[in-house]
């Protein structure tokens, strides 16, 4: 059976490795919008489906699983920063505060899918002004939602998390072999 991972993301590459040894990867195109109503917990699996389905039209009788990730922050989506102005707004916005990270997961294959969602808490430990700097300046803010990596250099920023840690890293690995069963047969 053909299995696709329908994102460009290193990390989910390297952690659905520990669900299947072999794999194609091909980035979905599909646009990252969503109805202005949607409740805000189900966006990630929204955009996982259809970045899955942009991949899964043209590979039918494939395996292709489609993820996003969100950090939700007092009610707020944060997404990837901009900028170093963005991301440094919203490492103050997350300082000494709680927040989640909702992964949503999709898979498809031969009309029949699988969608689901995975939620962790995050607190981040209070950030000087000399941390949240010297964070930017490494680079990592810039490709992830809410503007840090928890497997880099982010995770000096975290004091505790309650859930999935790969979740936070992108792919709630444990789960997704779990809720792939159906459509393995």
């Amino acid at each position: 059976m053909e299995i696709i991972l329908a994102s460009g993301s290193p990390r989910r590459k390297e952690l659905l490795q520990y669900v299947f040894s072999d794999f194609k990867v091909i980035p979905s195109s599909a646009e990252e919008i969503y109805p202005e109503n949607w409740e805000t917990e189900k966006i990630p699996e929204f955009l996982a489906a259809a970045k899955a389905g942009d991949i899964a039209k043209n590979y039918p009788d494939a395996l292709v699983v489609g993820c996003d990730t969100v950090v939700l922050a007092e009610g707020r989506i944060l997404g990837k920063p901009k900028d170093k102005t963005d991301a440094e707004k919203m490492l103050r916005q997350l300082s000494g505060k709680k927040h989640r990270v909702i992964t949503g997961c999709c898979a498809l294959r031969k009309g029949k899918s699988i969608v689901f969602s995975q939620q962790t808490e995050v607190e981040f430990y209070p950030l000087t002004q000399e941390e949240i700097t010297a964070y930017i300046q490494t680079g990592e803010p810039f490709d992830k939602a809410g503007g840090y990596g928890i497997q880099g250099h982010g995770a000096l920023l975290v004091r505790a998390i309650s859930g999935d840690y790969f979740n936070v890293v992108g792919l709630p690995v444990a789960r997704l072999k779990r809720e792939l069963q159906p459509l393995l047969s």
